[in-house]
């Protein structure tokens, strides 16, 4: 009897507290790295890049043990092409033709660069400058509303905009 008491009582209290710690999104725990690379002479996207995740020493990223993201554990953090899904959806929503990166909320950008470099001259019709940019927090989507509202209070404000980087040919 005292049990079913007990549980009378707490039922409620617990309940309570599922509504109140808020609706989870797909997206909590993530965030994206977005990046939009077009031809600084056509102004068009550029396909068949590799865009990695370097450190200040210049070498590539490991995610040891998922430290960065939750996929591709013990991977070098390298982007990947957007693309559709159908004639009008793409796969990842929120930025079209570009490359993305999922990664971890914790992930502090601000400790990476990243290096675009062209690997596929058939598609390009010739290389393109490999170029270093530096990250910064705010290059980072938040994805879940909730997020969103604890984002940075000070300093510049998160725009969930990709990053435009512009390549010059050789």
């Amino acid at each position: 009897m005292k049990k079913l008491l007990l549980s009378l009582l707490f039922t409620p209290l617990l309940s309570q507290a599922q509504f109140n710690s808020g609706i989870h999104c797909g997206y909590d725990f993530t965030t994206y790295l977005v990046v939009d690379v077009k031809n600084e002479a056509t102004k068009e996207p550029i396909r068949g890049l590799k865009i990695s995740v370097v450190n200040h020493n210049l070498k590539e990223v490991v995610n040891t043990a998922n430290i960065y993201s939750y996929i591709n554990a013990n991977m070098p953090l390298v982007f990947t092409e957007n693309y559709k899904i159908d004639d009008k959806r793409w796969y990842f929503p929120y930025a079209e033709q570009t490359y993305l990166l999922s990664l971890s909320n914790t992930f502090n950008a601000e400790d990476f660069k990243l290096k675009i470099e062209d690997i596929d001259a058939e598609t390009n019709g010739g290389f393109f400058e490999i170029q270093y940019i530096d990250l910064y927090n705010y290059n980072m989507y938040v994805l879940c509303s909730s997020e969103n509202e604890k984002a940075v209070q000070f300093g510049r404000k998160v725009q969930n905009a990709p990053i435009e980087v512009y390549l010059k040919k050789k």
